[in-house]
């Protein structure tokens, strides 16, 4: 509120708006003052108080609307509570004048509603301090009631419930006669008015005892009175206050227990008269329903504990009592809603335990009924009819037991175990034993109850169906067992798609075995005949939900089975028609149906099946079908009309199969289809919603459930005929001629013509649907209806309906109007129908005809788009924004506003300008509109999201239109936000939403969120959808306020005045204080926070979207807030996982204090006795459940990837400790460790399966995150190391023996995992894990067909690869430490700069510690790894290949599971590959497969699969195979496995796999044995490069490529070495012939590479693309490119290691081709070496070589020596080579102020190779020789002194070069410059020591020059040495202060002069005779040397200069 940031009304800015705005203007006005008031100070309110209340006082005569007055009366009682109130009386009584009123004129009432507002919230705000004025006041109330119409009455109501709730018990005088005037009113016509009764009395129940006492009775017969005839609103309010009041009559509250002297009611007679209301039927029992529930959740969940047999057995009796099932539709509804109250109260307020033992009471009960079921049906000759009755009551109690039974086993899933283990409790005989009850309505539900118990305990699966298929063959003679058993068979069978593990292959051939002999059987006995046909059809109709890899096996069984069931040929089905007698008929069309129901599921099921051939051969049964449909009638008149249901059911199972068929194979049938199709809709339907049963159709019970529903319920066949004829008829509409339609449309209109009254609807609504259902087809097929006669045809049918008196007729007329123009698509037909209805709204003036054409305009725009109507759109909006303000029709303005919002949806941004006339049209009827007109409101709620959304992201805009429009839209948000009902909040919390995500700065969440908070609690599910929707997306932005937000409402909530404020502002109705009882009272916020709000709903949430936007809001926190605030977010899971199902249920439902104690009443003390429903409510109302505990162990496992992205703390202990210390708030996961381990643990050894699967795989993650975490406390062990104890407990219990397969193949990874992890370092500590490995290896040894099997066959492949894979992953880490172990030098200790990752220190292990734990199993394990590989090899064979694959399986899988193997196998082919790999390396492939040990290892029946696996011939056994072809086989195997894999890598297979790939391949081809064999054929090696190269193009990361490059260089070494092998053979052989052996290799004499069979050319591509990827301006096309940024980056350390290695590999491959051919590719690969020099060579501060730069200079030192160009045919080719690429080095050497400083040094290295290796090419160039000279000068005088040492270095080697042509110019240039920069030492005497090394090396090459000189010259030459050396030398003063690089420099000089005077003694003589003083200095400097012999001794001298100069160039370059 911008206008005015006071608290007064701006009345200026009033007066100065249009009328028609002042309405909105004042109510913002009081919005604001609403969130001002609270806030503000006291004296600033009292000031202004008088004002204010002058304006407030004032606003109640100014007709205020609804939401107005609502808010007035709050801010008039808050002004009196914060400021003075001398003055409350006057106002209260003005406004009593005002009400006392005669004044009755409608334009009076909303000034006396505004008067009844603010006097009720006075009351609310003040209580007690008005308690003088109240008698007055509530008579005044109840007079003005008795004359009020209906909107006063709701009001005056409403007001009274406030005065009540604010006195309390003060207000008892006027209990009764509140109680006497509103009770009358619970029957009133208006449903407004009964709800605020209904709130009413709900309120003076809390202090009026008579009400739940004497009035017991009365309350109860009004309740019913009232729930007659009512909506949902009333039902839901009534309800309440029926289930409230009993529950206290039951156990009252302590507090008004004390003061009166009260008589209780017992169990017996509330339940008694609550079952009076139920037995009437209707709306009454629905409503009596929901009071049930109110009833039992206001007792609580520990009542309901202790109560739970009574409570179940009333509940029971009232279904099977006669007056609940007097028809079939009624005693379907009754099971329905007593299925209603038990789930509702034992699925949500029971925890885990007490579920369970309500499940025992629940057996009990079945058990007990059976008994006397048994009794009557055995007693069946004594004729007693009331025992008949007593069977069919029974089949209800059956029916809602068992299905309650299912659920609650089902929502328990593996927790329920003890359920089935415990003898005592019998479930399983109890429940199987219904399935022999007569009826077959509890047989049905008793095999659904099975199928759930089998669902939630999947080992059960294949027990339960051996035991039935066993009954059914020894009861075959009884018809209740072939029906119940075969039930039960059907019901397993379908419910096994829920069951990952699957069922064992076998079962399905048992199922066929039994339904053939039923079937063949049927005739054989007429008792059995019906039964036997329905049970072998639906048997083989649940076989087919098993799938394809099934049902395969047995399709042309069941083709035949299908053609038999019906006649050949047309003359057959005549003859049929005259033989039989009725029964005959029956079973043939049960038969019939049957079969056709079995088609359907195979159709449904198994769609990959079917082929054309297949679809053919079931159109032949099919067309018959049809022909025989035709028949029917006649048949029916012969044999009497009891034959209808069964032709029924053919029909419906005809339709079914017909439209799930493509049309196209029945084209020819379509005119016969359409025939029977228009017969039917001339049935009539009975309603039919809600009367769902599984009687209806056995069939549901193997089909898949629609998601949301608890129990298949099948419609009536009646109606499901219906349904499936309409399904059908929109399915081949679409495909008849026109022809065909046109007689349809006629038909249909003549029917409509000749039916009359009730049925005339009837018909039409079927007629309807299905032209809907055609016009739909049409659309998704995107044809049209048709020419002008269809179109008009169409019309005439669906116009004259827009008029028709039956809402639903309408709805369908107007979306029928829509489709059509959307399927005829024409301009001109969209204009007709248009103005057809504009003109009829013009002028019509009735409710219908508005209602129907103004949803027409709304249809027509919605299905044909923005575009297509576009010209329209401003008319209809006109006609619509007028419609809807009609007032004096709420119908017609909800149908306009319906319609309007669809056309604001379809418009889009057309829209735009009707959106400010729309929206505050949609204003003024919020502020005007009565809210007891819900629809209304709920359209407009819809109008205004659709605007919102229209509007979109310009919302965010400043301009002023955009302002207007978005407070507008805010202000609507409030006004919906504040409706009672919940549909119309869940619309303005989505508006919110909308608005949000558009402006979210604008919408205000700190009053946003405490809403939507309290909704979390409300009773609506709808409500508490729209609040997590909400929820989700602001915690996507805004985590953290939403959460700081949420836990404000809970610091309110203590304080009174406050929780006043934020609870009711949100909630006027549903969840408002006082509605003492809701269905969790208040809002529930502690200190967990929002967060701990969520995990609480999750357990009692069961709606799925709900629960996976909690899972999402969760994350969406967990992401933004868990790494900051970590503990709190572990406490959270901790305290969920920690509840394992020990505990029992804590308190009830219920969330803040019970109101007494907020009262700040007399009565305080006995609060302390609040009544047992509502005990200590802080606790969460039921211990988390299995689901929540899954989730909270998912959250585990986000938590620790969270800190992994995070803070490198999190994983290091010392680190995090430190952290600690500098700020106590800092928090790192690696702190909590115990408790993530203790977590896990409880995770992973709970009863949930899934649980466990979590728990393993949070126990995987913390080992391999925390495996190196060092322990600071004691160097050399890791953190982990405490805990082994813990993690072999965890992993124990998973490799039992009746743990599922799943759960022990993770427990296999985890056991790798930790082993493999090097925490434990101690043999025998690991021996523990590694035995449970041991233990399954046997398991895995003992072949196929040895366990008893539960599940499906690929559970075993799937446990015994995971088995294998864990064995090679411990192998591959085994051999990684024995490496390591063999590579090191032996050391006795360990120290201490060494990584921690190595086991333990040396003395415990020895170096191949954990090999030695492997190698027992390795002969074993690698012969079952090369099967495992061979299968993987089998299954990745393309389809085409299928008939290669062996007949019976591979080593590890069945071919009839071979779609799930393929999965397991792909899990876990790397690892073993890679096992494999390192094995045949080590064994270096000499181990042969010995046919004894593959005999002895494996049991027989597998000897003969084991002998075709090893050698693919099934004839000779395995020996004949000799070691060599052995080992070819592998290597294919292997290679191929590889290279398969590598092609194209799934981009989700994790890079594990490729990694494990790669090393396996480099692993491989280490030996020699591998080498040779891709050597020898080029091709291979070839193709491998190709497919790495494919594999760099998909594959980022650097890892990836680091190994592609080593496998790349294994290729070209073996190339290289086979190479060689051949030149040496060829020298030796033919040294006599003319071969040039040089000549080999590739590119031959042509030097022609060809791509695809080049080895050196597909080499380069792959390594050219890893060098561009890593330096881009390597290649001229990517630099060039527009998008390439030239910036040159620094190269990282991983992709230096990278570049390094591939130019490593470039300079190898010019050894692979003869002269020729390098010629071809030296080119290129000079090229790319010297740019990667030039690129990487840059100065660093350290004078460190990167790896690049070293690999660049060593590959030219490997090219310029290549000893194979050197031909005649090459000489010249060569020499312009080496001096190009010496020039470029020059060139890129060339010092430039915009480069990087180049790296001298090595540049300089890369010039002396040259001169050195590459002489005779570069002398004699002068513009070279000029270059390398100025080079080497620079360098010279380089100020780095490092540079001038390396640079004498490498002149030392230039001046020894042996070819004197090369060396003299540079002596020549370079030496006088030498002797310069020493002689200059003298006085610059070097400061360190490499400054020192300079000078030493420097001297070195001056004494290599003496000894290189002749004789003549070595005077000349000493002449220059010995004086500088001597000038070198310090005086013993000097020596004694110079610092230690000066004193060295003077012991150097002394030992070089001692050195050279002995070489050349003449010279030296000469040379120091011609200068005396030096010869002093220097018998000065001897004799101090000798004088310090003993520190000379310790110092020895340097050695001398080498007489034979070397480069060394291997690894450092000197």
């Amino acid at each position: 509120m911008e206008l005015a940031h006071s608290l007064l009304l701006n009345e200026e800015a009033l007066a100065q708006i249009t009328e028609a705005k002042r309405p909105v203007f004042i109510f913002e006005w009081l919005r604001f003052l609403d969130k001002v008031l609270v806030a503000a100070n006291k004296t600033d309110v009292k000031e202004k108080q008088k004002k204010l209340v002058e304006q407030l006082t004032g606003l109640i005569s100014s007709s205020p609307g609804p939401p107005t007055r609502k808010l007035l009366a709050k801010n008039l009682a808050a002004l009196y509570s914060i400021g003075d109130t001398f003055t409350v009386f006057q106002t209260l009584d003005k406004c009593n004048d005002i009400i006392k009123s005669k004044d009755d004129t409608a334009a009076y009432l909303p000034t006396k509603l505004a008067a009844v507002a603010c006097v009720g919230a006075f009351y609310e705000k003040m209580g007690r301090m008005l308690g003088s004025a109240f008698p007055e006041t509530v008579n005044n109330l109840l007079k003005s009631l008795k004359s009020a119409e209906s909107q006063g009455r709701s009001e005056i109501l409403m007001s009274l419930q406030k005065v009540l709730s604010g006195l309390g018990g003060a207000a008892a005088s006027c209990h009764r006669d509140i109680y006497k005037n509103a009770r009358s009113l619970l029957t009133d016509r208006s449903m407004a008015v009964r709800c605020a009764v209904a709130k009413c009395l709900l309120e003076l129940q809390n202090e009026a005892v008579f009400m739940w006492t004497a009035e017991l009775e009365n309350v109860a017969t009004l309740c019913f009175k009232a729930l007659e005839n009512s909506n949902y609103g009333v039902r839901v309010a009534v309800s309440k206050l029926l289930g409230t009041v009993m529950a206290t009559a039951l156990i009252p509250k302590q507090a008004t227990v004390m003061r009166q002297n009260v008589k209780r009611a017992t169990l017996e007679e509330v339940l008694e008269l609550m079952a009076t209301g139920f037995l009437r039927g209707g709306s009454v029992r629905v409503g009596v329903t929901q009071a049930y529930v109110v009833f039992v959740t206001t007792l609580g969940g520990q009542w309901l504990e202790r109560n739970f047999a009574t409570f179940l057995s009333h509940v029971l009796d009232l279904v099977s009592h006669p007056r609940a099932t007097q028809t079939h539709v009624e005693a379907v509804y009754s099971r329905r809603c007593v299925s209603f109250i038990l789930r509702a109260t034992v699925g949500s307020l029971l925890g885990e335990k007490a579920q369970i033992a309500a499940a025992k009471d629940i057996c009990q009960a079945i058990g007990k009924q059976m008994k006397a079921v048994e009794a009557v049906v055995n007693d069946a000759n004594s004729e007693n009819k009331a025992g008949a009755a007593d069977v069919a009551a029974s089949q209800h109690v059956m029916v809602c037991a068992l299905q309650e039974l299912g659920s609650l086993v089902q929502s328990l899933n593996a927790t329920a175990s003890p359920l089935i283990q415990e003898p005592s409790i019998g479930l399983l005989e109890t429940v199987t034993s219904v399935l022999l009850h007569p009826s077959m309505a509890a047989r049905l539900a008793a095999a659904w109850c099975l199928r759930c118990v089998a669902v939630a305990l999947p080992f059960q699966l294949t027990p339960f169906l051996d035991r039935c298929a066993e009954r059914l063959n020894n009861l075959k003679t009884s018809p209740e067992a072939v029906s119940g058993y075969s039930f039960a068979m059907a019901a397993l069978l379908g419910g096994v798609h829920q069951c990952p593990l699957g069922i064992p292959h076998a079962k399905g051939k048992m199922v066929v075995s039994i339904a053939e002999d039923l079937l063949r059987t049927a005739a054989q006995n007429s008792r059995l005949s019906l039964q036997r046909t329905q049970a072998g059809w639906l048997l083989l109709g649940a076989l087919m939900t098993l799938g394809p890899s099934v049902v395969r096996y047995h399709l042309p069984k069941m083709l035949l089975l299908w053609r038999n069931v019906f006649p050949r040929s047309l003359k057959e089905l005549e003859a049929e028609k005259a033989r039989g007698d009725s029964f005959t008929w029956q079973v043939t069309l049960e038969g019939r149906a049957g079969a056709l129901c079995a088609m359907r599921s195979f159709v449904a099921h198994c769609p990959e099946l079917l082929t054309e051939d297949v679809i053919r051969k079931l159109m032949t049964p099919i067309e018959c079908a049809m022909t025989m449909m035709s028949h029917i009638p006649s048949v029916i008149k012969a044999h009497g009309a009891h034959l209808k249901a069964s032709a029924a059911m053919v029909r419906l199972r005809l339709y079914d199969i017909l439209a799930l068929l493509p049309p196209k194979t029945y084209e020819d049938k379509f005119r016969s289809v359409h025939v029977m199709l228009c017969g039917i809709f001339q049935l009539q339907p009975n309603s039919a919603s809600g009367s769902g049963a599984l009687e209806h159709d056995p069939s549901s019970i193997y089909l898949r459930i629609p998601a949301g529903e608890a129990v298949p319920g099948p419609l009536p066949l009646g109606v499901s005929v219906i349904d499936a004829s309409v399904a059908l008829f929109g399915v081949v509409f679409p495909h008849v001629s026109y022809k065909h339609r046109l007689q349809m449309l006629d038909h249909f209109a003549e029917c409509v013509k000749q039916a009359k009254g009730v049925r005339q609807q009837a018909v039409q609504l079927n007629i309807f649907t299905a032209v809907l259902s055609a016009l739909k087809g049409l659309a998704e097929n995107k044809s049209t209806l048709g020419p002008e006669e269809v179109r008009k045809s169409a019309l005439t049918l669906v116009m004259g309906a827009l008029d028709n008196p039956n809402p639903i007729l309408r709805c369908a007329a107007g979306e029928a109007l829509g489709r059509m123009a959307q399927v005829v698509g024409e301009a001109t037909f969209i204009a007709r129908m248009a103005q057809y209805s504009f003109d009829k709204l013009k002028s019509a003036r009735d409710v219908v005809s508005r209602t129907g054409h103004s949803l027409a305009l709304g249809c027509l725009h919605r299905y044909v788009g923005g575009i297509g109507s576009g010209q329209h759109l401003k008319t209809s909006v006109s006609i619509l924004l007028a419609l809807a303000q009609d007032g004096t029709s709420p119908e017609v303005q909800t149908w306009s506003l319906h319609s309007l919002a669809l056309i604001v949806d379809s418009s889009g941004p057309m829209y735009r300008g009707y959106v400010e006339p729309t929206l505050s049209l949609v204003l003024t009827l919020l502020l005007t509109v009565p809210p007891s007109h819900t629809e209304v409101h709920q359209c407009l709620g819809r109008c205004l999201g659709a605007i919102i959304t229209t509007v979109g992201p310009e919302l965010q805009g400043n301009g002023a239109t955009i302002s207007t429009i978005r407070s507008s839209c805010l202000v609507g948000c409030a006004i919906t936000q504040d409706h009672s009902d919940s549909l119309v909040q869940a619309a303005a919390i989505s508006c919110l939403q909308q608005l949000h995500m558009f402006a979210p700065r604008h919408v205000n969440l700190s009053s946003l969120v405490p809403s939507l908070c309290v909704h979390l609690c409300s009773s609506h599910l709808l409500l508490r959808r729209a609040a997590v929707a909400c929820l989700r997306q602001l915690a996507q932005r805004e985590a953290a306020e939403v959460c700081e937000y949420a836990m404000s409402l809970a610091k309110n909530a203590g304080d009174k005045e406050n929780s006043g404020i934020n609870i009711n502002t949100f909630t006027p109705g549903a969840g408002s204080r006082r509605d003492g009882h809701s269905r969790h009272q208040g809002v529930n916020i502690t200190e967990t926070g929002l967060e701990g709000v969520l995990f609480g709903m999750l357990d009692r949430e069961t709606d799925r979207k709900l629960c996976s936007d909690i899972h999402d809001t969760l994350g969406h926190m967990l992401s933004s807030l868990a790494v900051e605030n970590l503990s709190h977010w572990l406490m959270l899971c901790k305290d969920v996982l920690a509840a394992s199902s020990d505990m029992s249920t804590a308190a009830p439902l219920g969330g803040g204090k019970d109101e007494e104690s907020e009262k700040k009443d007399e009565m305080d003390d006995d609060t302390m006795f609040t009544a047992l429903g509502e005990e200590d409510k802080t606790k969460p109302s039921v211990a988390p459940r299995w689901a929540t505990r899954v989730f909270a162990a998912d959250c585990l496992c986000r938590v620790i990837m969270l800190c992994e992205n995070a803070n490198k703390a999190h994983f290091d202990l010392a680190l995090a400790r430190s952290a600690r210390l500098k700020n106590p708030k800092n928090d790192f996961l690696v702190l909590h460790l115990s408790d993530l381990i203790r977590m896990a643990f409880m995770a992973a050894t709970d009863h949930s399966n899934q649980l466990r699967m979590a728990g393993l795989q949070a126990l995987e993650d913390i080992i391999k995150k925390f495996a190196s975490v060092p322990e600071p406390e004691f160097p050399g062990h890791v953190i982990l190391e405490q805990y082994q104890a813990n993690v072999g407990a965890a992993l124990r219990p998973a490799f039992s023996q009746d743990t599922p397969s799943d759960i022990t193949a993770k427990a296999c990874q985890v056991c790798s995992a930790w082993i493999g992890s090097g925490v434990v370092s101690d043999l025998n500590d690991l021996r523990r894990v590694h035995n449970l490995l041991v233990s399954s290896l046997d398991k895995v040894q003992a072949g196929k067909g040895s366990s008893s099997q539960l599940y499906r066959e690929s559970a075993t492949t799937m446990e015994k690869l995971a088995v294998l894979k864990a064995w090679a992953e411990v192998y591959v880490v085994a051999m990684k430490i024995k490496k390591e172990a063999e590579t090191k030098p032996k050391r006795v200790l360990k120290s201490t700069e060494e990584d921690e990752d190595d086991f333990g220190t040396v003395d415990e292990l020895p170096p191949d510690s954990l090999i030695t734990l492997v190698q027992p199993e390795l002969p074993s394990l690698s012969r079952l790894w090369l099967a495992a590989l061979k299968d993987y090899a089998l299954l990745t064979l393309p389809a085409e290949f299928a008939t290669q694959l062996p007949p019976d399986g591979g080593a590890f899988y069945t071919p009839e599971t071979i779609d799930t193997a393929r999965l397991h196998y792909r899990n876990s082919w790397a690892p073993i590959l890679h096992a494999v790999a390192l094995w045949l390396n080590s064994t270096g492939f000499s181990a042969s497969e010995s046919t004894e040990e593959t005999a002895a290892a494996m049991p027989s029946s597998q000897k003969r699969a084991t002998s075709i696996m090893l050698t693919q011939t099934p004839g000779p056994p395995p020996t004949t195979k000799s070691l060599p072809e052995l080992n070819k086989d592998r290597m294919h195997l292997i290679l191929g496995v590889s290279i398969q894999f590598l092609c194209s890598p799934r981009p989700e297979e994790p890079v594990e796999h490729v990694t494990s790939c790669l090393q396996a391949l480099h692993t491989l081809l280490d030996s020699p044995c591998a080498r040779i064999h891709i050597a020898e054929d080029q091709l291979l090696g070839v193709e491998l490069l190709s497919v790495l190269h494919r594999l760099l193009l998909t594959w980022d990361p650097t890892s990836v490529q680091l190994l592609v490059t080593g496998v790349v260089q294994q290729i070209v070494r073996a190339a290289q070495d086979y190479l060689q092998e051949k030149r040496n053979s060829l020298n030796e052989d033919d040294i006599g012939e003319k071969e040039n052996p040089l000549a080999l290799g590739e590119g031959g004499e042509s030097g022609g590479l060809v791509p695809g069979k080049s080895l050196v050319f597909a080499a380069m591509e792959l390594l050219m693309f890893i060098l561009v990827r890593h330096m881009p301006h390597l290649s001229s096309k990517v630099s060039d490119s527009p998008s390439h940024i030239a910036a040159k980056s620094h190269l990282s350390e991983e992709s230096a290691r990278l570049v390094a290695a591939t130019v490593t590999i470039l300079s190898d491959l010019p050894s692979l081709c003869s002269p020729a051919g390098c010629m071809t590719v030296l080119p290129t690969i000079l090229f790319l070496i010297t740019r990667v020099l030039k690129e990487t060579a840059v100065k660093s501060a350290d004078n460190q070589v990167p790896p690049p730069v070293s690999a660049a200079l060593q590959g030219i030192k490997t090219i310029v020596t290549l000893p194979t160009v050197k031909t005649d045919e090459t000489q010249n080719q060569w020499a312009s080579l080496i001096r190009s690429t010496l020039a470029s080095i020059l060139e890129y050497s060339q010092p430039e102020a915009s480069k990087p400083v180049l790296d001298e040094v090595s540049v300089l290295t890369a010039i002396a190779l040259f001169l050195w290796s590459a002489s005779t090419e570069i002398i004699g160039v002068q513009s070279l020789q000029n270059g390398c000279i100025n080079r080497f000068k620079n360098a010279l005088n380089s100020s780095d002194p490092w540079v001038q040492a390396k640079c004498y270095q490498l002149l030392l080697s230039v001046f020894q070069h042996t070819n004197r042509a090369l060396s003299t110019p540079y002596i020549h240039s370079l030496a006088p410059i030498m002797v310069e920069k020493l002689k200059a030492v003298e006085r610059n005497r070097p400061t360190n020591n490499l400054e020192l090394l300079a000078v030493q090396e420097g001297v070195k090459v001056l004494e290599t020059l003496v000894a290189l000189g002749e004789e003549q010259n070595r005077v000349q030459l000493l002449a220059l040495l010995v004086p500088t050396l001597i000038s070198y030398l310090l005086n013993e003063n000097a020596f004694a202060s110079a610092s230690p690089a000066s004193k060295d420099l003077h012991e150097f000089a002394l030992q070089n002069l001692m050195h050279i005077g002995p070489l050349y003694p003449h010279a030296f003589k000469t040379v120091m005779g011609a200068a005396p003083e030096l010869k002093t200095r220097l018998e000065t400097a001897v004799r101090a040397s000798q004088a310090s012999k003993a520190k000379a001794a310790a110092r020895q001298p340097p050695p001398t200069v080498h007489s034979t100069p070397t480069i060394k160039l291997k690894t450092s370059f000197f």
